[in-house]
This record gives structure tokens, sequence and C-alpha cells, in this order.
């Protein structure tokens, strides 16, 4: 049995919880230490039963409480090489803090086995991750990639559920209220994923396994959470697959708000 559930999630922050039944890990810890405390037990989660945290990349809304987290529970930090320099450049983990490069080999945490792939971001080296359970269930987690690459797609086949990006609406991007620069790297193959492209890999997904759709790292600015939502069911009934039946699909909140889901 697995559990996942999206504690944060967006531009100001991200963090997300998988379970099973030997504890859990997280991956990212983008709020603050307290919020992701907070989060956890009031799902009922004990913050000592994470045994790992796993990073995607050295961005602030994906690090914001990793320094104390770690130092705090001695959660052994995971991440790809390049990530873990930008993180003892950037003095964001802890004398002492126990911390491995990931390699393509994965490791074992809380009972799962975990295996990353890379991603197309503007950072040192960004990854995704896609987690095994000891009952046969796969999750995988992919954002921050400014497209869909092979390797990404490979990664998700399968999965019984999928957390992908959908971070904006390319139409609002570019009529909106953000320099040039910024557009361009949002929309760049190294930026974000917008609501179509995202929506454009969804059918092949669920008629190759994956039951759960989880659209996540909305932009604040850029984006709405129906709208993400409705390019994405479009997408899939254009495909003739049935909502509730083939599929279900849902939007991680940006704040704590989101359920435990049970796999």
């Amino acid at each position: 049995m697995a559990r996942f559930c999206p504690l944060f999630s967006g531009s100001s922050g991200n963090c997300t919880y998988i379970g099973s039944g030997s504890g859990g890990v997280l991956v990212d810890a983008g709020v603050s230490a307290r919020r992701i405390e907070c989060a956890l037990r009031e799902r009922e989660i004990d913050p000592q039963t994470i045994q790992a945290i796993f990073i995607t990349h050295e961005h602030s809304d994906h690090i914001a409480g990793l320094r104390v987290l770690a130092k705090r529970y001695k959660y052994k930090v995971y991440a790809s090489a390049g990530t873990l320099d930008a993180l003892v450049d950037m003095q964001a983990l802890s004398e002492g803090c126990e911390f491995e490069a990931i390699t393509d080999d994965g490791v074992e945490a809380a009972g799962m086995y975990v295996l990353p792939f890379h991603t197309s971001h503007d950072s040192r080296e960004s990854l995704g991750f896609r987690l095994h359970t000891a009952d046969g269930r796969a999750l995988a987690v992919a954002t921050d990639t400014g497209c869909m690459t092979d390797t990404i797609r490979g990664a998700l086949v399968g999965c019984d559920l999928v957390l992908l990006e959908s971070n904006h609406d390319i139409r609002m991007l570019e009529n909106g209220p953000y320099p040039y620069y910024l557009k361009r790297r949002i929309l760049g193959e190294r930026g974000h994923l917008s609501n179509e492209c995202c929506a454009a890999e969804l059918p092949f997904l669920a008629q190759n396994g994956t039951t759960r759709f989880v659209l996540g790292h909305l932009s604040k600015e850029n984006n709405f959470p129906d709208l993400a939502y409705n390019t994405s069911l479009a997408a899939l009934q254009q495909a003739g697959l049935r909502a509730g039946k083939d599929y279900l699909l849902s939007v991680a909140p940006r704040n704590a708000d989101a359920p435990v889901m049970v796999l």
C-alpha cells in the first residue's frame, strides 16, 4: 500500500509526501520546516517516520525548509551530484547533514525503491523521481521541466500515479505582466511545462496503465486550477477516455489542503 500527498505545490513552494508501511519520504522541502511539520501532523503523519528527503533541484521553492528539517530530524538528503554541489555552495545543508548523490541505479528508502530521471530545467542538474513500493505500486513526481523528453516519458509510463507539472497557460503568460526575459525563460526548453504540453501527454500515459493524474506546480500568476484541470480533461476526453473509469484527475492545491491518497 502506498500513500501519496502533495503537501504544497506551486511557484511559492513544493513538498510531496510518499509513504509505505515502512515509513515515508519527502520529495522537496520548499516551504518552511514548521509548515511542513504542521502539514504532516494534520494528516497524522509523524515527522519522525520520514526516512529521507529527495531534492529535485536547488531553487528556493524546493529547498526553503531543507536545512532545518534535515538537521532537526537527521533526514538523509538525496539529490543529483550537481544539485548537491549547488546546495553545498548555497550552505543549504547544515554541518553534519548526511547526503548522497543518487545515481541511475537508485536507492532504497522507507521500504520503497527510488529511481531518478533527468528533467530539463535551468538548474545544475534537475531530477524527477519514480518510486516503487513493495506491493508493486509505482508513483512518479515530474515537475520543473521545460519540455517532455523520452527519458521523462519513459519514467512515467506504467506508473499508477503521476504528479506532472502543469505550470502555466501560454496565453496568460504571454499577455501577463512578467518581463520579457522571464517569459522566455518559462517558455523555453529549460523552463516549465505548460498546461497544453502536460495535457498532451496524459492520454498516452492513461492508455499505458496510469490511473491517477495529479497536476502540480501551477503558477499563481499565469494559471488557474480550473484552467489546468479542464485543459487536461479535454485531452483525455478527446482520446475517448472516461473520468472515474479510465482515470482520476485532480489538481494539487497550493497550500496544505490535499488529502492523503491511498493506492
